[in-house]
């Protein structure tokens, strides 16, 4: 058993390392449909189940790093999100985005109004960090359950529907990729706006592709450590005079907006924003999940069907939209995992239709990092009222 703290993160890191590793030199299909991000949910969750280590004498080594490094995290990733960029994407693939985000939020507050006696009380706060996820990724996630103090316990719950739900979707949509042609024309879409806004998207991301050099890495990682500092402390001061907002989510507040201005700056045009921001990503997750033993996840199985049914509000709710707008299945299957999976797997779905398509799929991934801290705490906050 590991007792020290040391030993302990290197342990995580290293298991990270070894998950992306395999995931490049293998090339294997499976990585695919269960991105190395998933697989360190669940092993690390193993790890701690097995008692790998002892969570006692590493809970300092734990405590230390996870807010410290998870700030720094949101920052580096809202650096990529230039506004400017994002609204090249035009109002119907804005439109359809923000349709899957609304669907989402949706599916959860409808589910939870409907199973909360089965899931608990105190299940609106772990919902609400799932709903940061789904809505952006597993940065938000993270960032909400930072906001409302959520024990690992309960965020395990919320991290294994992450996981087998997540994967489950983006094998269903990867699938109805051959229904295109038929959907296209059952909801009268018209792809030529699409094509067109990919070309230019593409000629931006030739023209912006740098070099990473030792001084944008240590520049960077110094400036969102001293972000994430500041941000703490204007957290705790900010929460004296202002308690409607607990000192996290004032922090949360502060390293968004630092991180959406910094990134309309040369700041955002850095190399290493997303290489820097997943090596932090990764080490979160890893933490968050070695607290979590699945001893602990006696109503999994309950919280997996819920996972279900806000995934079935949604897509219903998409397909309605979709016919109504006249969405193309592209819009609608990118907006919808651009939410749910985020950058990890957007671009991998993007690109299933057609290489030119990858960077619409990067910009409506990069913008649910924007809106999935502040959506998951605004849900999260309409489910508290079912209680």
């Amino acid at each position: 058993m590991i007792t020290n703290g040391f030993t302990y993160i290197a342990v995580l890191i290293f298991l990270a390392a070894i998950l992306v590793w395999l995931q490049k030199y293998t090339k294997a299909k499976f990585f695919d449909f269960v991105p190395p991000i998933v697989l360190l949910y669940l092993l690390t969750m193993i790890f701690c189940t097995c008692k790998v280590w002892d969570l006692d004498a590493t809970k300092p080594a734990y405590s230390a790093l996870k807010n410290n490094i998870l700030y720094a995290m949101i920052f580096l990733m809202l650096l990529r999100c230039d506004i400017r960029k994002i609204l090249k994407l035009g109002p119907k693939m804005l439109g359809g985005f923000f349709a899957a985000s609304f669907s989402i939020g949706l599916g959860f507050i409808i589910t939870y109004a409907l199973m909360h006696t089965a899931l608990g009380a105190e299940a609106w706060k772990a919902l609400g960090a799932l709903c940061g996820s789904w809505m952006g990724g597993s940065g938000n996630m993270i960032a909400v359950q930072a906001a409302f103090d959520i024990g690992e316990a309960d965020m395990a719950y919320a991290l294994v529907v992450d996981s087998i739900d997540y994967s489950i979707w983006v094998m269903f949509l990867l699938w109805a990729i051959n229904l295109a042609p038929k959907f296209n024309k059952w909801v009268k879409a018209d792809t030529r706006v699409l094509d067109e806004v990919s070309k230019r998207l593409e000629e931006d991301a030739k023209a912006n592709d740098k070099a990473i050099t030792f001084i944008d890495i240590i520049f960077l990682l110094g400036l969102s450590l001293v972000i994430s500092a500041v941000g703490q402390n204007f957290g705790t001061a900010v929460n004296g005079f202002a308690p409607w907002l607990d000192k996290a989510t004032w922090t949360v507040l502060f390293v968004t907006v630092s991180g959406l201005v910094c990134a309309v700056t040369p700041i955002g045009k850095m190399a290493g924003t997303q290489e820097l921001s997943n090596v932090m990503l990764y080490s979160v997750v890893a933490l968050l999940a070695s607290r979590a033993s699945f001893l602990e996840l006696t109503d999994a199985p309950i919280w997996i069907a819920a996972g279900f049914m806000i995934l079935a509000i949604h897509g219903i709710i998409m397909v309605i939209l979709a016919k109504i707008f006249k969405l193309d299945m592209f819009t609608c299957g990118v907006a919808s995992l651009a939410n749910i999976g985020g950058s990890a797997s957007a671009p991998i779905l993007a690109g299933a239709y057609s290489g030119s398509l990858v960077p619409v799929g990067v910009l409506m991934a990069l913008m649910g990092y924007v809106i999935g801290t502040g959506g998951g705490i605004l849900v999260a906050n309409i489910m508290s009222m079912f209680v």
